[in-house]
């Protein structure tokens, strides 16, 4: 290990680790020939002061110093050191889009057929005689007043709705288990409406308003025109009727 002129343990040998002193030979100590003169004390070399004290934080710091070690002054400039200042770049695309507030979303329709100009409902009934028809072992519910669905589309999916399969129907009929998850179609042009039976466990039927139930249900895959009065009979006691609205009935 190396000992610098200012007094600081340094492996280097050029430069001193600590102080950064340039390292040189330490001077010889004169010594005075025997029987020689005393030499006088204004001949003698004036040593320079052991330490020097820094005028921005007054830390003691070695004579030969070249760095304040507590603050970093430039003991040969005078200077501090210059702070490290992070360079201003702007903030990127991802960030400022994850700062933004998310915009609200507006649920999706879930029919992506086109809209009805005109409106159209359909009445949901709960039919006692069909019921009896189909020898249902489920109980039957109490019939009422018909439910009124707004029909807004040319398409209109009937069945059962199913979270789990994305199932959506416009005429949800989840209380009638003889109902399949995707049971029947209803299309139209406008004017006329059609029914589609999509292969459904019980069938599709159409009857007129007057006379016996139907008794043949609707080829699967195949669309039958429904007739001024006629009714749709799907699962265990539900009736549908297709018809205008009547003013003040559809928002």
């Amino acid at each position: 290990m190396n000992v610098c002129p200012a007094g600081h343990d340094t492996a280097a040998t050029d430069y001193c680790d600590v102080c950064g002193i340039a390292m040189g030979a330490a001077p010889a100590a004169s010594s005075a020939a025997p029987g020689s003169a005393p030499v006088p004390a204004e001949a003698t070399a004036t040593m320079p002061t052991s330490s020097a004290t820094c005028p921005h934080c007054s830390t003691v710091n070695p004579a030969n110093a070249l760095f304040c070690e507590a603050c970093g002054y430039d003991f040969t400039t005078g200077t501090m050191p210059r702070p490290l200042t992070p360079p201003l770049t702007p903030p990127t695309a991802s960030a400022a889009a994850a700062a933004a507030p998310a915009a609200p979303v507006a649920p999706a329709d879930p029919n992506p057929a086109p809209a009805l100009a005109d409106s159209w409902v359909a009445e949901v009934w709960i039919d006692p005689d069909w019921y009896t028809d189909q020898k249902s072992t489920d109980p039957l519910p109490s019939p009422g007043l018909p439910v009124v669905v707004s029909l807004k589309h040319t398409s209109i999916l009937i069945g059962r709705a199913s979270r789990s399969r994305n199932i959506t129907p416009d005429i949800d009929l989840s209380s009638d288990n003889g109902i399949s998850r995707r049971h029947a179609q209803l299309t139209t042009d406008g004017t006329r409406w059609w029914v589609e039976d999509l292969g459904s466990s019980n069938g599709t039927y159409v009857g007129s308003s007057v006379g016996p139930l139907p008794g043949t249900p609707v080829p699967p895959g195949q669309k039958k025109e429904i007739a001024g009065g006629d009714r749709v009979y799907v699962g265990a006691w539900t009736r549908i009727v297709v018809r205008r609205a009547t003013d003040g009935e559809v928002p």
